[in-house]
């Protein structure tokens, strides 16, 4: 059986970190990807998609990416439920990531990167499957 996500998008507010009883560090995260074609006015839509990351990668994550954040992420799908505090069963459906990879620099324009030659860090556990860049203008934002 194969569960494996890929995705390339914006986050849509900064990651936040927390840490479990046994210390172990969580980021809750937020991905704007946009769909591949535009809706009947035009305009390209965009999924929100929830994911989760663990350990050193979660720290790495809320370090280095914020609001706005061009990064791809690799991991699986997972589902979940819980009772809420109405005697409500919720079922989640999230991504959790294995890895992720910033895909600008800070500054975020190619110019930037040529002249100050800032390159972000890598932080895929196997870099044999970076994701590309993509050239993303500020109207594809779904924010």
């Amino acid at each position: 059986m194969i569960n494996n996500v890929v995705l390339v998008g914006r986050i849509t507010r900064d990651p936040e970190l927390r840490y479990t009883p046994q210390n172990q560090a969580v980021a809750t995260f937020s991905l704007a990807v946009n769909r591949q074609f535009k809706n009947a006015n035009g305009e390209r839509e965009a999924d929100f998609i929830n994911c989760v990351i663990w350990r050193q990668q979660a720290e790495n994550l809320a370090n280095w990416a914020k609001r706005g954040s061009l990064i791809g992420v690799t991991g699986r799908i997972q589902t979940r439920n819980y009772e809420n505090q109405q005697g409500q069963r919720v079922y989640v459906t999230e991504v959790v990531a294995d890895s992720f990879q910033m895909l600008e620099s800070k500054g975020g324009t190619k110019q930037n990167e040529e002249s100050q030659n800032n390159t972000a860090p890598n932080f895929a556990r196997d870099n044999s499957h970076d994701i590309p860049g993509t050239e993303i203008s500020d109207d594809d934002l779904p924010f």
